[in-house]
């Protein structure tokens, strides 16, 4: 089993060896996690730029992906199924999906996979031919930013940085929820660019959310409820779109936790959030979403304070399982 578990620098020099291996057996495709983020999609495409025989791509590209991508005129490559990777493979490497599920595709077998992730949970099986990269940041990209900095630094191009820097500023929630260490590799991105930081923030945040979806926002408001769940406060609502911004909302009221569900197609999800405090007293929105997932079924994970999980029961029940499994946890007093 080839997970590095030492310093940074250990994890980005096996991960530099095992690209450089790969790429000279064949062709690497870097395939991003299902939802299409802008943490995921801006680590492959970013990582892709670093060799010639790495491609990103993945299922899918989120709304703000899409336009980043667009504007910077990143290379990105839509495939719905194993066939579509080039014939000879060298390896496949993962970014940003804490199980093979989180990919939405089914994964070839006897090819060499790299993993490239920070989330608490990891569902992934390593094999002797496989490396698992997991840092103990806030996103993925800063991975990747450490990466390139280190071992091909030429890579780091204005387009490359803006695409680490959109991912890790949406994924941390305008950092939020950032360690002390994601501005130091903030400052890393930014430093020997032209950005303008302030400039740069604006236009990832200019339209991002339309007319249509701002009423959507306001009616997920309205349907807030709260509940106490053992030592917790929960403020809980459902909607249609952008449950994640929903659930930002939703924690400034006061709560510990804020959970917002969706249910489209068959499908429910879940997307909760919580406060610094919360977390720093006990709380593990990933833990407690993986045991969703244990009584209900599903795929579940995340970070301490910020988890999904999706499957195929009901919205209540859903909520039901996560309320009843927040109650069971004891909240420590520092």
């Amino acid at each position: 089993m080839s997970e590095i578990s030492n310093s940074d620098s250990d994890n980005l020099v096996a991960l530099h060896d095992w690209i450089n291996n790969a790429c000279s057996n064949g062709a690497v495709p870097v395939v991003t996690g299902l939802n299409g983020d802008m943490d995921t999609v801006g680590s492959a495409i970013s990582l892709a730029a670093s060799n010639a025989n790495m491609m990103a791509c993945g299922l899918h590209l989120g709304r703000v992906s899409k336009r980043v991508c667009g504007e910077l005129s990143a290379p990105f490559r839509k495939i719905s199924n194993f066939a579509d990777f080039p014939k000879n493979l060298g390896g496949i490497i993962f970014v940003d999906a804490a199980s093979p599920s989180q990919i939405g595709i089914e994964l070839p077998e006897n090819i060499p996979k790299c993993i490239i992730d920070h989330h608490v949970s990891n569902e992934w099986d390593i094999g002797d031919s496989d490396l698992l990269v997991k840092m103990p940041v806030s996103a993925t990209t800063e991975i990747v930013a450490k990466y390139l900095n280190a071992h091909s630094p030429e890579t780091l191009t204005e387009s490359v940085r803006k695409l680490l820097l959109a991912g890790l500023l949406t994924d941390s929630g305008r950092f939020k929820h950032n360690q002390k260490e994601s501005f130091n590799t903030a400052d890393l991105i930014l430093n020997g660019s032209n950005i303008d930081y302030a400039r740069f923030v604006e236009w990832l945040e200019s339209n991002e959310i339309n007319s249509s979806e701002r009423g959507s926002l306001l009616r997920g408001l309205q349907r807030a409820k709260a509940t106490e769940s053992g030592d917790w406060s929960i403020v809980h609502s459902y909607c249609g779109t952008l449950e994640g911004r929903l659930a930002s909302l939703l924690l400034g009221i006061g709560h510990d936790i804020s959970l917002v569900s969706r249910n489209r197609d068959g499908e429910t999800r879940l997307t909760a959030r919580a406060t610094k405090d919360a977390t720093s007293q006990g709380l593990s929105l990933a833990k407690i979403m993986t045991s969703v997932a244990q009584q209900i079924g599903g795929e579940g994970g995340g970070h301490d304070g910020a988890a999904g999980w999706s499957g195929n029961v009901d919205r209540i029940t859903a909520e039901s399982s996560f309320i009843s499994h927040v109650a069971k946890i004891s909240r420590s007093v520092e």
